[in-house]
């Protein structure tokens, strides 16, 4: 159990949806918390969830190394959560990560984590898993002591992939499903939350490892996908494309706005994202894995037909 501290931590990225959670649990230690993004005013919401000036705000851009000496001073520990899918993965997953650690060394910070993802590999086919591979390199040379979390898919009330496809159920009489057989190991976010929490404020324990966060179930795409439909009441009709067509509508069309997938998401597709065997995970927290069907219910509710009462008035 984390004890209680007055310590710093902050959190790069702090605002999005990862963030929020590790932030409450950050303040049930006591800890203050300061967030550091490039636009603070969308973290404002979290001031209420902390007790009285326990929530610092300072607006920080990754890639600028004198923005980020600024947010790390002074911090005890330092966690950077600043990721993206589309975009420039090189200037925010490895220079902006290399910037966070070599700050962190360069001022004494205690505590380095640094959220990656299942796949990372400066091998990877993919961008996205390249540079999340090289900044894991570029975080370890910097801050050989850093705490590494790779996450799988994670859940959670404001995620933009269970919401997504439940949104689709909603108004979409068939579905496709795109490299359905794919697994995926969700996560809860609060889970992480809680893993990240403890890897802060413990790098005695934790500093120097890496671990791979995953929940307690391995679901394929096409499983989640029907699950998702079960559980909002919305049974749609799942339409698999054949990778030869996914892969053409991937490299043709990936580039517009709104495209269902890019091509560099289809590469990512063509490996699964499940914890590797033996790598240490949320038990190591003593964590246990929270399924998705245990908390769904508090928000799923919302693409019913009749919301909560729907079990009450079958379809």
């Amino acid at each position: 159990m984390v004890q209680k501290t007055d310590r710093l931590v902050t959190l790069f990225g702090g605002g999005g949806f990862v963030g929020r959670y590790i932030a409450q649990h950050i303040y049930k230690t006591g800890a203050r918390v300061r967030i550091a993004q490039f636009d603070a005013r969308k973290a404002f919401f979290l001031k209420p969830l902390g007790g009285l000036g326990q929530t610092q705000f300072v607006a920080a851009d990754i890639r600028n190394p004198e923005h980020v000496r600024a947010a790390v001073r002074n911090s005890d520990a330092v966690v950077n959560l600043v990721g993206v899918l589309k975009g420039d993965f090189q200037a925010l997953h490895v220079d902006g990560a290399r910037n966070v650690a070599e700050a962190c060394a360069e001022q004494g910070v205690s505590s380095l984590v640094h959220i990656s993802a299942i796949g990372a590999d400066p091998e990877s086919p993919s961008a996205y898993g390249r540079s999340k591979g090289e900044g894991e390199e570029a975080v370890r040379a910097a801050f050989p002591n850093a705490t590494i979390m790779r996450p799988s898919l994670v859940f959670g009330r404001e995620d933009n992939f269970v919401n997504r496809f439940a949104g689709m159920a909603r108004v979409a009489p068939v579905l496709p499903v795109i490299r359905g057989a794919v697994k995926f190991q969700p996560v809860y976010a609060a889970d992480v939350g809680k893993a990240v929490t403890a890897a802060a404020l413990d790098p005695h324990s934790h500093g120097g490892r890496t671990y791979e966060l995953g929940g307690p179930r391995v679901l394929t795409m096409r499983e989640l996908m029907e699950w998702i439909g079960e559980t909002t009441g919305h049974n749609r009709t799942l339409i698999d494309i054949p990778d030869a067509i996914g892969s053409i509508i991937a490299r043709a069309i990936g580039w517009l706005p709104g495209a269902p997938i890019t091509w560099d998401q289809w590469l990512m597709l063509q490996r699964d994202n499940v914890v590797g065997q033996g790598a240490e995970g949320l038990r190591s927290f003593g964590i246990a894995p929270t399924p998705l069907e245990a908390v769904s219910e508090g928000w799923l509710t919302a693409y019913r037909r009749r919301g909560r009462f729907a079990a009450k008035q079958p379809y």
